[in-house]
C-alpha cells in the first residue's frame, strides 16, 4: 500500500467518493496527557498513514457529515478494523478500537509492507469528520492468533482468514494480533524463528492466544501431533498466557447424503489421525478452553447444504473448498466472537 502526503488533505475535492468533514478547532485545543495524538491531517480523501512505531495503538474516529453515510475501516494487510456504520444526515457517532501496528504487518513470513499504520476508509458512501490514533493504554489485552491460511491475514483477494476479519467485532481496549502464516503446521510454526518463538516472546500475562493449527499437518503422527500442540499449551503458559485450543474449520467436501465427508472435510489426515479430535482431547487433559470450530462450521455448511455453502469458501472463484471468501471468513469470525463472549475469555462489553 502506498504512503500518503499529509499535504493533500487541503487539496481534497467535495466530490470524491469519501467525505471528510472538518471538526472545530476547538477539538484540537487545550493540554492532553502523554504524546500528542496524531489526527486527519495524516488523512486523504480515501486514507490514512500514519508514521508510528510497531506497537498497539487506540484508534479514535468520527464519522458522518452533512448527508447520510456509511462507514468501514480497515487497515494494513486488509484488516477489517471497523464493522460499516450508518449515520444520519448531520449526524456524528464516535467509535473505537485498537489496532496492533507490526513488522511484517501481514504474514510473518511474508513481505514487510509499508512501516507505520495504514488504514482505508471504506462502505457505500465513506465519511470521516475526525481520527485520532494514540498509544494503546497499558490495560490492553492482545489476543495473538496462531494458525494457518484459514487464519492469516492473507495479502491478495479474494483469499480471507477469519482472523482478518476477527477485529472489526472488538471494541478499544482489546487488539488482535495475527501470527498465523500460510502453509503451516504444528511442526514448522514451532521451528520457524518467526512464527512461535517469536510470539512467545510477546505475550504478556493475561494475554489470549488462541491456536488453529491442523489443515497442513498431513504426514504428523498422532503422538508427535499431541506433544506439540502440548508444547505450545505449555510454552504459552510459561509466559503467563491463556491459550485457547481451536479446531480447525472444516473443508466443503460434501457426501452423496448432504452430509461432510468424515475424512477430508472433518481434518482427518492421511494416516488416520483424527486432528479436531486430538485437540479436543489436550484441551481437556490440559485444562485448556476450546472453541470447537469443526463442530459450529460442520453444522454451518451442512444447514447451508452443498449449493448455499459455496459462497462461505472460494468455490466459486477457484474451486477451492478449504480456504474462505470475505464472507465466509466473516461469518466464521463471527462464530469466535461469539465462543470467546460465551466462554467469558472476553467481556461481553468488549465485543460488538
Amino acid at each position: 500500500m502506498r504512503r500518503f502526503n499529509r499535504a493533500v488533505l487541503a487539496a481534497v475535492s467535495l466530490s470524491t467518493a469519501v467525505t471528510l468533514a472538518a471538526v472545530p478547532a476547538a477539538a484540537h485545543e487545550g493540554p492532553s496527557p502523554g504524546p500528542r495524538p496524531l489526527g486527519i491531517e495524516n488523512c486523504t480523501a480515501g486514507a490514512c498513514h500514519f508514521d508510528v512505531a510497531p506497537g498497539t495503538y487506540d484508534v479514535r474516529v468520527l464519522l458522518g457529515g452533512d448527508v447520510a453515510a456509511s462507514t468501514a475501516v480497515t487497515g494494513e494487510t486488509r484488516r477489517a478494523l471497523l464493522p460499516e456504520t450508518a449515520t444520519a444526515a448531520g449526524e456524528r457517532v464516535t467509535r473505537g478500537f485498537t489496532v496492533d501496528v507490526r513488522t511484517p504487518e501481514g504474514e510473518p513470513t511474508g513481505p514487510e509492507g509499508t512501516p507505520g499504520l495504514d488504514l482505508v476508509l471504506g462502505g457505500s458512501a465513506p465519511a470521516l469528520a475526525d481520527i485520532r490514533v494514540t498509544p494503546a493504554a497499558r490495560h490492553t489485552r492482545q489476543i495473538f492468533l496462531v494458525g494457518d491460511s484459514t487464519v492469516c491475514d492473507q495479502p491478495g483477494d479474494p483469499y480471507t482468514g477469519w482472523g482478518q476479519r476477527l477485529p472489526q467485532y472488538l471494541r478499544k481496549g482489546l487488539s488482535v494480533a495475527n501470527y498465523a502464516d500460510s502453509g503451516e503446521s504444528t511442526v514448522t510454526y514451532l521451528a520457524n524463528p518467526a512464527l512461535f518463538p517469536t510470539v512467545q516472546r510477546l505475550i504478556r500475562p493475561g494475554d489470549l492466544v488462541l491456536v488453529q493449527l491442523a489443515h497442513n499437518d498431513k504426514q504428523t503422527d498422532e503422538p508427535t501431533y499431541r506433544a506439540n500442540l502440548e508444547t505450545l499449551v505449555a510454552g504459552i503458559r510459561e509466559r503467563g498466557g491463556k491459550p485457547v485450543l481451536v479446531t480447525p474449520i472444516v473443508r466443503r467436501w460434501f457426501n452423496s447424503d448432504g452430509t461432510l465427508n468424515n475424512g477430508t472435510a472433518l481434518l482427518v489426515n492421511g494416516l488416520g489421525v483424527d486432528h479436531p479430535a486430538v485437540i479436543r482431547a489436550v484441551a481437556a487433559e490440559r485444562g485448556v478452553p476450546l472453541i470447537d470450530l469443526t463442530a459450529r462450521t460442520k453444522a454451518l455448511v451442512e444447514s447451508l447444504g452443498v449449493e448455499g455453502s459455496k459462497a462461505l469458501y472460494l468455490y466459486n472463484e477457484k474451486r477451492d473448498n478449504t480456504h474462505t471468501s470475505v464472507h465466509g471468513a466473516t461469518v466464521y469470525a463471527e462464530l469466535v466472537r461469539d465462543e470467546l463472549v460465551a466462554q467469558r475469555l472476553v467481556p461481553r462489553g468488549g465485543v460488538r
